[in-house]
């Protein structure tokens, strides 16, 4: 499914982002962007020309379609569920707790 909503692209640049081990500062500079205008994307604030999310795609070494389309449960996705099925309520609150810290670290 094609994703056209500002404030979800600029989520998923985040993600990718963070994942890179780039500050906004960072990636604004390698895109050839200013600081502000980046930040304005991510928050899902602003619209982008073609060249410019093309510059961040290649900053960020990803496609288009990695940022513009939603990818479809996959294997690993039904392999959580199914495991998170046989958890106790305390399981599952530890699971989201160490997911949760692991994101804020990426």
């Amino acid at each position: 499914m094609l994703i056209s909503d500002y404030k979800t692209i600029g989520s998923k640049l985040w993600v990718l982002r963070k994942r890179a081990g780039l500050t906004q500062e960072e990636l604004s500079e390698k895109a050839e962007l200013s600081y502000r205008a980046y930040a304005d994307i991510e928050r899902g604030n602003v619209n982008m020309r073609i060249e410019t999310f093309l510059n961040i795609c290649k900053a960020l070494n990803i496609t288009p379609n990695d940022i513009l389309t939603e990818q479809e449960n996959n294997q690993n996705d039904i392999d959580i569920e199914e495991k998170l099925k046989t958890c106790t309520s305390k399981e599952k609150e530890t699971a989201l707790n160490l997911l949760t810290v692991y994101l804020k670290s990426l």
